[in-house]
């Protein structure tokens, strides 16, 4: 596929934060291919309407990404991809109804005028195979070898940056939204005795984590920290959080590819999951019992077995095979 390039249009999220495409855009690179990753703003879906002819083929990203990856490929003439990596219900927990029907009208045109469409969720396969012509269920990935050996300066970094490391040491490192129950992981911990949480990231929640870091010592708030450092963060912790009910994130696989036990909220993680982590409900009480479990457990070593059949290496080629398809 040497010489086909791609854009690449994804929601406009902080660096660091949403990492994802751009790793498989990294592999896609691999394999010959030029790739520019673009967040969806204003001013870069203007820049891609004028720049008729620059690109082979674009790929959007759920939601806005595909939705304006559409446009750009009826703009432009050129095949397009749809990365759907969000399901519709996540909408529905935080949109008005009227805001939810438009975007899954949108959503639905995307998939019935793409020339392939990868999605995560199985609960969506019955809507887009109903539209798409062409599909592949994907899933997400990790780097897996950098996480779970990292250099040794990235975990110099990171111990640089913390100052002094804590013996009892959990971390989130991910996107500060109500859904992802930041509130209770900072109550959780505040229920311990001799833990410290450290929280990496950003999002509407910042000020409230600044403030709990400002009036305890047991949390330290880093703000969003560089992807590259974040293997030498997580070697550096005793145990994970993931508090959203999705069982498809990619913090869970960095955890488990580190070799952190980890604390999941229950509900659909569990059927994918089962065993290999603990879970807990949003009551401070239960978040800091499961923390308490995990560290005694012993499953960090499981987790990172079942994650190392997640490597962004394999998933990616399910990526040039239908770009190859595509663009031939």
């Amino acid at each position: 596929m040497t010489g086909r390039s791609v854009l690449w249009l994804t929601p406009d999220k902080p660096d660091d934060i949403s990492v994802g495409r751009d790793r498989i855009a990294t592999h896609l690179e691999n394999e010959g291919l030029t790739v520019e990753v673009r967040g969806t703003t204003a001013m870069t879906v203007a820049k891609s309407l004028r720049e008729r002819g620059r690109f082979d083929v674009v790929v959007g990203t759920t939601r806005l990404g595909a939705i304006t990856a559409l446009c750009v490929s009826k703009a432009h003439g050129i095949p397009l991809v749809v990365d759907h990596v969000d399901p519709i219900s996540q909408l529905r927990e935080t949109e008005s109804a009227p805001v939810v029907a438009l975007v899954e009208r949108l959503e639905n045109l995307a998939f019935r005028l793409a020339d392939h469409v990868f999605y995560v969720y199985p609960e969506e396969a019955a809507r887009i195979q109903a539209r798409a012509s062409s599909s592949t269920e994907t899933d997400l990935g990790v780097d897996y070898d950098r996480f779970a050996t990292p250099d040794e300066s990235v975990v110099d970094a990171a111990r640089e940056r913390l100052g002094t490391v804590p013996s009892n040491l959990a971390v989130y490192v991910g996107g500060l939204e109500p859904m992802y129950s930041v509130e209770a992981m900072l109550e959780g911990v505040a229920c311990l005795d001799d833990w410290t949480l450290v929280v990496a990231g950003a999002g509407s929640l910042e000020p409230q984590v600044e403030a709990a870091a400002e009036r305890s010592v047991e949390i330290r708030f880093l703000g969003t920290v560089p992807h590259e450092e974040v293997p030498g963060l997580l070697q550096l912790a005793d145990v994970g959080l993931s508090l959203v009910d999705d069982p498809h994130t990619l913090k869970v696989l960095e955890y488990g590819a580190a070799g952190l036990p980890v604390v999941q909220l229950a509900g659909r993680a569990e059927s994918r999951f089962g065993g290999l982590v603990e879970y807990c409900t949003t009551d401070p009480e239960s978040v800091a019992g499961a923390i308490e479990r995990a560290d005694r457990s012993g499953k960090g070593q499981a987790l990172q077995t079942y994650v190392a059949g997640f490597d962004w290496r394999e998933i990616t080629r399910d990526y040039v095979l239908a770009l190859e398809s595509i663009t031939a």
